[in-house]
């Protein structure tokens, strides 16, 4: 289960083996060592999310902890269902240095072999209850990943324009200090639930 600690791996005053190595060179290995131990806690964790979803999800995609050249300033794993793996709305986790955010999001990234259209999966606020998702998250993508995000009934009482290539993205945050005492297994595998019918009405006509 992920802790504090498991976003204090991501508080680093260096991310790329190339600055580690002329500033701090001596922290490489355990840098790696403290990743690679991480990344299979979180890989076990998703694999386990899987298992709890069942059908119709495809298997997860789980980021690797390091491109080669630098480790990840977060971890990253998003699920879709068998049958649009190769669409870009996805059921978004992740977790940084300051909290597990789990979500329905549009995976930038692959928008260019998406069939769903990004215009399409921002029909998803259409089919939203306000009253059931009201202290939910809900917040622009263009607002950064450590944003404070606002719930969604403050989000509904402004203004909902976006910009062309913006999008809104909606779930639940788990702060730092409160992964202590929350099972995440439960906690993202009941969000993404809890998310499903979002998801499916960016498919509606």
């Amino acid at each position: 289960m992920l802790s504090p600690h498991s976003c204090d791996l991501f508080q680093r005053p260096f991310f790329q083996f190339a600055q580690m190595k002329q500033y701090q060179p001596e922290a490489i290995e355990p840098t790696k060592a403290a990743y690679r131990a991480a990344w299979r806690q979180w890989q076990s964790l998703i694999l386990q999310v899987y298992a709890q979803l069942g059908v119709p999800f495809a298997p997860p995609h789980i980021e690797r902890w390091c491109n080669g050249w630098q480790v990840r300033a977060h971890f990253f794993a998003y699920f879709k269902y068998q049958q649009h793996q190769q669409d870009a709305a996805i059921f978004s986790i992740l977790l940084n240095r300051r909290r597990l955010s789990i979500s329905l999001d549009w995976h930038r990234h692959r928008a260019h072999q998406s069939r769903l259209t990004l215009a399409q999966y921002r029909q998803w606020p259409a089919a939203l209850d306000a009253s059931a998702y009201a202290d939910w998250s809900m917040w622009r993508d263009s607002d950064g990943e450590y944003a404070d995000h606002p719930t969604v009934a403050t989000q509904l009482a402004h203004d909902l324009a976006l910009a062309d290539d913006d999008f809104f993205c909606i779930g639940r945050h788990i702060e730092r200090n409160d992964l202590a005492q929350t099972d995440s297994l439960v906690a993202i595998t009941e969000t993404i639930r809890a998310l499903q019918p979002l998801y499916e009405a960016c498919w509606q006509r």
